[in-house]
């Protein structure tokens, strides 16, 4: 794998929910792959959290087949990662995230959000976007509800079209070089990917394209509202993920200008990253 597209570090934020264990198997089944280091963080008000309370590492590894049932610590090590668990006392759970993450600089995050109308949540309060917007790292959102392209049950991967709605501002080279990146890092087979413009042919930004082997890349153009046309083309192409760069102070909210990224998030049947333009690695 060329230097440059490899993941080397997940951080999962999590609030120990259902929702939080989806997020939770797709930052280990990528970091399974990848051979990436997964730190799990947890941040609550008061002490009461114990250690058997994160997600139990051991026991997804053992339900997927990958080590023998009663397997030690170590036989997680043995499989090419190295995983973390942090708890952290904050009334802010955003300022802590971000404290940890200034403190240990990641890859990816990988974080459940709650789709309410007007609202995301995760810890009970609005912190997923917050964190997404200041933390300047590629986050994968895992919608509520939504199983994503990991199975809980066995770990497969189902990840075969992804979606990437591409402006002239902010650049879509980044989203395009990330897509290269995750197919690389996944060691996805085959699939495809879609570059959607909300607007004219004339005016669709062509950046370049990875040669990814099996993997389609296609260019299309509509007419329409653009969280609208984001969201019936992701419905339309079964998407198992959709990628939007973000760009300005604002980072996600600015995203395709005005809410349009919030929308997407706030409705998507399936995980969003966001991935700041200055977050991209190599």
């Amino acid at each position: 794998m060329p230097e440059g597209v490899k993941l080397e570090s997940i951080v999962h934020p999590s609030d120990f929910s259902e929702a939080s264990e989806v997020a939770f198997v797709h930052a280990l089944k990528i970091a399974l792959v990848a051979g990436a280091k997964l730190t799990m963080l947890h941040v609550e008000a008061s002490p009461g959290a114990e250690w058997q309370d994160f997600p139990g590492v051991r026991d997804t590894l053992e339900r997927w087949g990958l080590i023998p049932k009663g397997s030690p610590k170590s036989a997680v090590g043995q499989l090419g990662i190295a995983v973390a668990k942090v708890l952290r006392l904050s009334k802010n759970p955003v300022k802590a995230c971000l404290g940890f993450l200034e403190e240990n600089p990641t890859d990816l995050i990988v974080l459940a959000v709650r789709q309410h109308e007007g609202n995301m949540r995760w810890l009970g309060k609005s912190v997923g976007k917050p964190i997404a917007r200041r933390a300047g790292q590629m986050t994968l959102f895992t919608p509520h509800g939504v199983e994503g392209f990991v199975s809980r049950k066995d770990g497969a991967i189902s990840l075969r079209n992804i979606l990437i709605p591409v402006t002239i501002k902010p650049r879509p080279q980044p989203s395009v070089e990330s897509a290269e990146r995750l197919i690389r890092s996944l060691q996805l087979p085959t699939g495809m990917v879609t570059l959607l413009h909300v607007g004219s042919t004339s005016e669709m930004p062509l950046p370049r394209l990875p040669v990814v082997s099996d993997w389609t890349w296609n260019r299309v153009a509509k007419v329409g509202e653009p969280a609208d046309v984001i969201l019936q083309t992701a419905m339309e192409l079964r998407a198992d993920l959709i990628i939007m760069t973000t760009d300005g102070p604002d980072g996600f909210l600015d995203a395709l200008r005005g809410s349009t990224s919030e929308r997407v998030l706030r409705q998507a049947r399936c995980p969003v990253a966001n991935l700041p333009v200055g977050s991209m690695l190599g």
